[in-house]
């Protein structure tokens, strides 16, 4: 069972990758790297780092918000 902290925690980290999946700070940036624009950089680096936390939130705290402390269904 998971901690209010872990909760919290896992909240904001689902917050924070659905908030940073668009880089709309980088919208209309002509700058590139490796020869690809800087917006397609943020995009692989965003779902690498998307990958590992549901890899993490899959081993740590799968059912969180779904099942109850008893193993009850909500």
């Amino acid at each position: 069972m998971a901690s209010m902290v872990e909760r919290y925690g896992w909240a904001v980290l689902i917050g924070l990758l659905i908030t940073f999946a668009i880089p709309w700070f980088l919208w209309g940036d002509s700058r590139t790297a490796f020869g690809l624009p800087l917006w397609l950089w943020w995009h692989v680096g965003w779902m690498l780092l998307a990958a590992v936390a549901f890899r993490l939130f899959a081993r740590r705290a799968w059912g969180l918000w779904i099942v109850e402390s008893e193993g009850e269904t909500a």
